[in-house]
C-alpha cells in the first residue's frame, strides 16, 4: 500500500532545476534513505511533500488518515516554556479532550435527561480514547523518551529559550516521537545529538513499525536503519533497494555500465562517420554512406555520464606562532552560570586537538572562551603572539540574503571576480550555488562558503565547531585530507570520533570537567 505518491514532479529556482518529472512512492512501513550530495535538492524534495513548498509541476498525494511529523530544525521555540511545556505540547489533542471532557461533567448537574444520555455517551467515547493513548501516562512517557536522547541530564524544567542548537534539537526530536506520527520524516536528525544518543536513536528506529523518510550524511547510521535508497543526482531521483553498502554497489555497477554503454556508442559514431567522410564522395558508395547518415541521424545519443563534483580543500598556513598557542589557569567556563570546575590547559603550536563529551557541557563555549570571544566565568585564559585564528562557528545566520559571492566579498574585497569564483568552485560550488542566497543554500553548500573563507586567510590556528554538520560524504572526506596535512594548531568540536581519531594528537574530554551528572 502507497503512503504516499509524488508524481512527475519538477521544481526550480531561478535559472537552476532542482527536481525534473520526480516519481516517489513511499509503501507501508519501509525505512527510506534520502541521499545525495549537498545541494542536489533532498531539503527541497521534504520541504515538498510536507507541504511547506508547492512544486512548479506534478502532484503529491498523501492517503488518507496519515500523521506525517516533520523535523524541522529551524521550528522556534518560544521564550518562557520549559523543555516540558514543550514536550508536553505533543499530546495537546490529548489535554484539549481531556478539558472538553471535565467541562461536560460540570454540565451534568443542570441537564436534562436527554442531554445527560448524550453527554455520557461523548464522555465514555472521550475516555477510551484517552485509556487506548496511555493518556495518564504521558510524564512517564516524556522521561523516557527525553532520558534516551540526554534531556534528563540538561533538565526538563530549563527554559528552551537558554538551549545549545544540539539540545534545541534534541527537544524537538523528542516531541516528535513522543507524538508517534503515522510516518516519520527526519532531516539530519544526528547532527547535534551525541554518541549515545545516536546509539538510543538507531535503535529506536530499527524498531519502528511504521514508515519513515531519512536524510542523513551519518552513513554508518544510515546504514543500520534503512531498507530502501532514493538516490538524488541531476535533479533525477532514482530508487534502490537495500541498504546503502547495497546501494554503493548497485550505483558503481551502473555507473560503469553507464560509462560502458556510452564508449561504445561513441566508438560506433566515430566510425560511421568515417565512413561516411570517406564514402559520400564516390559514386560506387555514395548510397551506403547516405544509408549510415540517416541510420547516425536517427541514432537516439547517450549523454556522458557526469562527474560528481568533488571539492578541493587546502588551508594557507600564517606566520610560526609562539610555541604555547594559549594557556589557562583555573579555568571555569560558563555564562550565567558556571559549567565546569576550575580547569588547567596548554595547547602547544602544532597540537590537533578534537573536543568531545555530550551536549551542553560547554564544548562551543570552550571555543570562544579560548579564542577571547566570550570571558570566562573565572580563571586566566592567557593567548601566544602572532596568532591567526580562523574560527568556524557552527551555527550560520539563516537570515543571510547575501549571494556566496557578496558573501566572500564582503570579507575580501580586494579580490577580482574570477578569483571569488575560482575559490568557490574549488569548495565544490557551482556557478548556481555562487549566484544563490546564503538563506537558499542547503546546510552543506552555506558551510562550503564559510570553510571557503577560512581559506583565503592565513591561518595557524584553526577552531573549527561541529564543520562536517551537514557535509556530504566527498566533502568530509576531502576536509579530513585538508586538516591531516595542515601543519598549524587545530582546535577541534566534533561528535563523530570516525572523523578525527586516527589524525588528533590529543582528544580533551570536557565530561571530566563539567560540574553536572552526566
Amino acid at each position: 500500500m502507497s503512503v504516499l505518491t509524488v508524481e512527475n514532479v519538477s521544481h526550480g529556482f531561478g535559472a537552476r532545476s532542482i527536481l525534473t518529472d520526480t516519481t516517489f512512492r513511499l509503501l507501508k512501513g519501509e525505512h527510506v534513505g534520502l541521499i545525495g550530495a549537498n545541494g542536489e535538492g533532498k531539503s527541497t524534495f521534504l520541504s515538498i511533500i510536507t507541504g511547506q513548498l508547492t512544486p512548479d509541476e506534478g502532484k503529491v498525494e498523501w492517503c488518507r488518515r496519515v500523521k506525517v511529523g516533520y523535523l524541522d530544525q529551524h521550528a522556534s521555540l518560544e521564550r518562557g516554556k520549559s523543555i516540558r511545556d514543550v514536550l508536553r505540547e505533543a499530546f495537546q489533542s490529548m489535554y484539549d479532550m481531556e478539558a472538553e471532557m471535565l467541562a461536560m461533567y460540570d454540565k451534568m448537574g443542570e441537564a436534562s435527561p436527554e442531554e445527560l444520555e448524550k453527554m455520557m455517551e461523548d464522555v465514555g467515547e472521550i475516555q477510551d480514547v484517552l485509556d487506548h493513548g496511555s493518556f495518564y501516562m504521558i510524564d512517564a512517557r516524556i522521561e523516557e523518551i527525553a532520558k534516551g536522547l540526554g534531556l534528563l541530564d540538561i533538565g526538563l524544567d530549563k527554559d528552551v529559550a537558554d538551549l545549545s542548537g544540539g539540545q534545541r534539537t534534541k527537544v524537538l526530536l523528542t516531541k516528535l516521537l513522543l507524538e508517534n506520527p503515522t510516518i516519520l520524516i527526519l532531516d539530519e536528525p544526528t547532527n547535534y545529538l551525541d554518541f549515545e544518543h545516536i546509539e538510543w536513536l538507531k535503535r529506536y528506529l530499527q524498531n519502528y513499525e511504521n514508515a519513515f523518510i531519512l536524510v542523513s550524511h551519518d552513513l554508518p547510521f544510515l546504514n543500520e536503519v534503512i531498507n530502501v535508497i532514493y538516490h538524488m543526482e541531476n535533479a533525477v531521483l532514482t530508487r534502490y533497494t537495500g541498504n546503502y553498502e547495497q546501494f554503493q554497489a548497485m550505483y558503481e555497477m551502473r555507473k560503469s555500465q553507464e560509462l560502458k554503454a556510452y564508449e561504445r556508442q561513441q566508438q560506433e559514431v566515430d566510425k560511421m562517420e568515417d565512413f561516411i567522410a570517406r564514402n559520400k564522395a564516390r559514386v560506387a558508395t555514395r548510397g551506403m554512406a547516405n544509408s549510415r547518415k540517416k541510420r547516425l541521424d536517427k541514432m537516439e545519443m547517450l549523454e556522458k555520464p557526469k562527474e560528481r563534483i568533488k571539492p578541493i580543500f587546502q588551508f594557507r598556513e600564517g606566520r610560526t606562532p609562539s610555541k604555547y598557542v594559549v594557556q589557562c589557569e583555573d579555568l571555569v567556563l560558563g555564562y550565567d552560570e558556571p559549567l565546569t570546575r576550575p580547569v588547567s590547559l596548554i595547547l602547544e603550536k602544532g597540537k590537533k586537538v578534537a573536543i568531545r563529551g555530550v551536549n551542553g557541557l560547554g564544548k562551543s563555549t570552550l571555543l570562544k572562551t579560548l579564542i577571547g570571544a566570550i570571558r570566562p566565568v573565572s580563571g586566566k585564559v592567557e593567548m601566544g603572539d602572532h596568532l591567526q585564528i580562523g574560527y568556524f562557528e557552527q551555527e550560520s545566520n539563516r537570515k543571510n540574503n547575501n549571494t556566496a559571492i557578496e558573501e566572500i566579498w564582503q570579507d575580501f574585497p580586494g579580490l577580482s571576480n574570477y578569483e571569488v569564483r575560482a575559490a568557490l568552485a574549488r569548495c565544490g560550488l557551482t556557478n548556481e550555488h555562487i549566484t544563490s542566497q546564503m538563506m537558499v543554500l542547503s546546510g552543506g553548500e552555506n558551510a562550503k562558503v564559510r570553510l571557503c573563507k577560512l581559506m583565503l586567510q592565513d591561518v595557524n590556528w584553526l577552531v573549527l565547531d561541529e564543520p562536517t554538520n551537514h557535509l556530504d560524504q566527498d566533502a568530509k572526506d576531502e576536509l579530513k585530507r585538508a586538516l591531516t596535512e595542515y601543519r598549524g594548531t587545530v582546535l577541534l568540536v566534533s561528535h563523530e570520533p570516525d572523523f578525527y581519531q586516527d589524525w588528533v594528537t590529543e582528544v580533551w574530554n570536557v565530561e571530566n570537567w563539567t560540574t553536572k551528572i552526566v
